[in-house]
């Protein structure tokens, strides 16, 4: 894994961050935000072009004050209406365009950040859901819940209303200096000299800004985690009475999260009266000074007017902007963390070059294959496996035994370390990825069931099944009955997570998933671990069926369900030490057949 993967998944929880490694989450965020823009540079020079335009109609306002009190109001004594005349019209005009022209920055602004907020909103969900399993187990779902809701959220407030807020302050605060410099000198360098405290002050917030909104975001994310964690494990929760530890764990929390708040709120109480002071004294100096000169008479009446209006116009969207730095801090820090996923890249890569196989006989090999998630701690330290195609192959040993990942491995969910698995003579590796996932299906313990009605959770393999074809694969696993006697049969909404069918019934309909996908290999990883024993028994006749003329590899602690299996492998640390029928290892002395002879006792 890079350095940057390593940043994105575990740097953007922590804010210890060392500079090059905040240097190096800056450069890849903003690789994302100009990717993100780069679609947009038409309707954004458009954009540029009306608010331009639009500030310097604004600020030609107090200049055109000065020339109707300077030039007007004398002209206007010697009964000459007509240079107020054009100040007024001018001024009229220059409000009209600056008004028009605003709202039209404002629509096209909505127009570019929704577009903007759609692509990185798609870009994040269609990542996520092609990062391997290994990203998946280790970055929980609250993480990536708050990547799409909060942080997305904080980027969504900056493009709506704060990027609006900058471009325009910035611009008005430039014309306005320049406008000053032109109409009075003097009082453009009282302007200058005002500009040294304001940057030392702005760079003050910048730099303690900066690590506070981390911080923010932070204590935000974990909040979120631990909510949304809490939640979806209520259960859990419930049945370990963990309600007074999750109090006191998501007080300290909110504890953090409030004490950060607090800090930018200090800092924004310093920030902010110092932009006043700054600005009043300005204000004062080109006054005073500019009286002075006034009754030296160096500047007219109407040119003071103007420079005291633009030196108190120019600090107005200060304010504003150090609101807007708020909300970029926030957004700066939201898109770090996306950008840290976007970073991630599957740990199962899709091949260059696929190979495709139209149709598979499933022909398993294992060929010298290692297996570890962390270098120090081999899973399976080496395996050679044929399984013939059109076998049931059951795998047996106790828990961490490796049989869950040599699945893993069949599934392709992980790549070995050393070796190959290959179906029927092509390495999965090379396997084109709609071929693999056709050709095999893991059936896990945990039948998990989309919102939606129960036919559409059996097609999710085949989503243009038929009614027949949906109705004859429940049939065909034993699911009929009950799927019929649910409110509305197969058109029963199951709710989130299956809450109108129990643990067994939702095994059942993965099973007439499973059915209707038809894969060459089918893998049951301690599938039917959640019926009871009736509901097992029921369902041995459908396993058969479901089995038929298909390569099968069912990892299962309950032996009876081990029996419909024409070969056994017994695993220890990640190797094989027992393979034969089950009839061949029950009779001998081996693990199998201790095993068997307790499971024989616990019936009696």
């Amino acid at each position: 894994m890079s350095t940057t993967t390593v940043i994105g998944v575990r740097g953007e929880e922590r804010d210890d961050l060392t500079t090059d490694e905040s240097r190096q989450i800056r450069r890849r965020s903003s690789a994302l935000l100009r990717s993100l823009i780069a679609p947009m540079r038409g309707r954004l020079a458009l954009a540029i072009a009306a608010v331009v335009v639009s500030t310097a109609a604004q600020v030609a306002g107090p200049a055109i004050i000065a020339f109707g009190i300077d030039s007007g109001l004398p002209a206007l004594l010697q009964q000459d209406w007509m240079p107020v005349a054009l100040a007024g019209v001018a001024y009229l005009l220059s409000g009209v365009l600056g008004a028009g022209l605003i709202a039209w920055f404002t629509v096209l602004a909505a127009r570019i950040s929704q577009s903007i907020l759609f692509d990185l909103r798609r870009r994040v969900f269609l990542h996520t859901q092609r990062l391997s399993l290994e990203f998946h187990e280790s970055y929980t779902s609250g993480r990536i819940i708050s990547r799409q809701t909060s942080d997305l959220d904080a980027i969504r407030e900056l493009l709506d209303s704060g990027i609006n807020a900058l471009v325009q302050g910035l611009l008005y605060m430039a014309f306005t200096a320049v406008a000053l410099v032109l109409l009075d000198a003097w009082s453009g360098l009282v302007l200058l000299v005002a500009l040294v405290p304001l940057a030392v002050l702005t760079r003050w917030f910048q730099v303690r800004s900066q690590r506070l909104f981390r911080r923010t975001r932070v204590t935000s994310a974990r909040l979120i985690v631990h909510f949304v964690e809490t939640m979806t494990g209520i259960r859990a929760v419930k049945a370990f009475r963990k309600e007074a530890r999750n109090e006191v764990e998501f007080g300290e929390l909110v504890d953090d999260y409030r004490e950060s708040n607090a800090r930018v709120i200090r800092l924004f109480g310093v920030y902010d009266p110092g932009l006043v002071l700054i600005g009043n004294v300005a204000v004062a100096t080109v006054l005073v000074f500019g009286g002075l000169r006034v009754l030296d008479g160096g500047i007219e009446v109407g040119v003071l007017l103007a420079a005291v209006l633009y030196t108190r116009r120019f600090f107005d969207p200060m304010e504003d902007m150090a609101m807007f730095y708020n909300s970029y801090q926030s957004a700066a820090a939201a898109l770090e963390k996306i950008s840290g996923v976007l970073e991630e890249r599957p740990g199962v890569a899709d091949p260059e070059h696929p190979v495709d196989l139209w149709t598979s006989r499933g022909e398993v090999r294992f060929s010298g294959v290692e297996f570890s998630y962390t270098p120090d701690r081999p899973i399976i330290p080496r395996l050679d496996l044929d399984i013939p195609a059109g076998q049931t192959i059951a795998l047996v040993g106790s828990t961490g035994a490796g049989k869950s990942t040599l699945a893993k491995l069949l599934s392709r969910f992980y790549d070995p370390t050393e070796g190959s698995v290959t179906l029927d003579g092509v390495d999965l590796r090379d396997l084109h990825p709609k071929d693999l996932r056709r050709a095999i299906v893991m059936v896990t313990q945990e039948a998990y069931l989309f919102s939606g009605t129960v036919a559409d959770n059996i097609a999710i393999g085949r989503p243009d099944a038929t009614p027949e074809e949906i109705e004859a694969a429940a049939r065909a696993v034993g699911a009929d009955a009950f799927i019929r006697g649910l409110p509305d049969g197969y058109d029963t909404d199951v709710n989130k997570r299956g809450g109108r069918v129990s643990a067994g019934q939702r095994q059942l309909i993965s099973f007439a998933r499973a059915f209707l996908a038809d894969p060459a290999v089918l893998i049951l990883d301690e599938a039917t671990a959640s019926l009871d024993i009736p509901s097992e028994r029921a369902v041995q006749d459908a396993l058969q069926t479901l089995l038929a003329d298909r390569t099968a590899v069912i990892i299962a602690h309950r032996l009876s369900t081990v029996a419909i299996a024409d070969r056994v492998l017994v695993m220890d640390r990640g190797r094989i030490v027992e393979d034969g029928t089950p009839a061949e290892l029950i009779a001998g002395e081996g693990r199998f057949a201790h095993l068997h002879a307790s499971w024989r006792e616990s019936l009696v």
